[in-house]
């Protein structure tokens, strides 16, 4: 994609993105019941969530098992040291520092030992489940970091709610609604430009061919390490935004959270961005409807979902639905020729 594709297309999509952002945070407060807006910001943060494995797979070609690894450090740090600080804008920054810091020195190992995107795999998933269980061990009273107590199964309830930078002063649900709102559409700009930079368009060269981008000069381990930070440090922002909508506890390093986000990149289109995006959104809405219901397992749904896409649809939702439109207009298209030869 070059920067004058980027223009026309993802100007549109960006601009796109704000009215929906600014739709969004104009309507719903005004008419929504708080129940609502505490659900739409909970998939609101699962969004980054989800633009966090759409960069690092779909363009960085780095399959990561353990995603959820990164949103669940990003949650119990922001926890931990708003309750150690008492002040919740320095532990915000640590929910998007730490998980990316453990990202890199855990990267250095995985890329400059250059391990297969096989072994990748199975080691990014491993450390996700190392944390699950100790973080589920840590009940009692010995188990604190300072004045943070951990909680263990239980998780850290008592998260302190984010407030106006260095006031004092919580953010009601309506204006943490408005924040996550804001910062799912600043992450997918920032994603959406980041891809035709420089930098982004070295990242995808090393995805399609690794051994070609190195012989062109490019430093491949460096680039797959330098994205796989970044995606860390939105996993991380995700986590932020999901303890301040329910509360921090293990399950947010469990393998369901794990398999959840790579289903909404499968089904939303890998190698895009608002397709796993929505995909995050629908699927979130219809698995809590049929878990009201209680007719089966969403579990099983999600499963099945993600069987008929990868054999049926193994492009996603965005990619169908754009050839889809393809296919319906070259007859226009060609039928308006055939007009002016006529003419």
């Amino acid at each position: 994609m070059t920067f004058s594709t980027f223009s026309r297309a993802g100007s549109i999509h960006i601009a796109l993105a704000a009215i929906a952002m600014l739709a969004a945070i104009i309507i719903l407060p005004s008419f929504a019941p708080l129940y609502t807006l505490i659900n739409v910001t909970l998939y609101m943060s699962m969004g980054v969530f989800a633009l966090s494995l759409a960069l690092l797979w779909g363009y960085g070609g780095i399959l990561c098992f353990g995603q959820s690894a990164f949103f669940g450090l990003g949650a119990y740090a922001y926890a931990i040291a708003a309750i150690n600080f008492g002040d919740t804008t320095l532990a915000a920054a640590f929910a998007i520092v730490i998980p990316a810091l453990f990202a890199a020195g855990l990267g250095y190992f995985l890329f400059y030992g250059r391990l297969s995107d096989v072994y990748l795999g199975v080691i990014t998933l491993t450390v996700t489940l190392i944390l699950f269980k100790l973080i589920n061990s840590t009940g009692g009273d010995a188990w604190r970091i300072g004045e943070a107590r951990l909680g263990g199964f239980n998780g850290i309830p008592n998260t302190p709610l984010l407030t106006v930078p260095f006031s004092g002063v919580p953010l009601s649900p309506a204006q943490m609604f408005m924040l996550a709102a804001i910062m799912l559409f600043v992450t997918y700009a920032l994603c959406k430009v980041l891809i035709v930079t420089r930098f982004g368009r070295a990242v995808i060269a090393v995805r399609e061919n690794e051994m070609r981008a190195e012989l062109l000069g490019y430093n491949a381990k460096r680039l797959k390490l330098a994205v796989f930070v970044i995606s860390a440090g939105i996993a991380g922002l995700a986590g932020l935004l999901f303890a301040n909508s329910v509360f921090v506890s293990p399950t947010m390093f469990s393998l369901s959270m794990a398999a959840q986000v790579l289903i909404w990149v499968v089904v939303g289109g890998l190698g895009t961005l608002f397709g796993p995006v929505a995909a995050c959104f629908a699927l979130q809405i219809a698995t809590a409807a049929l878990g009201k219901l209680g007719i089966v397992d969403p579990n099983i749904v999600l499963g099945t979902v993600l069987v008929v896409f990868v054999v049926f649809v193994p492009g996603g939702i965005q990619p169908a639905l754009a050839a889809l439109h393809a296919w319906i207009a070259t007859p226009t298209r060609q039928s308006r020729t055939l007009e002016k030869v006529a003419r």
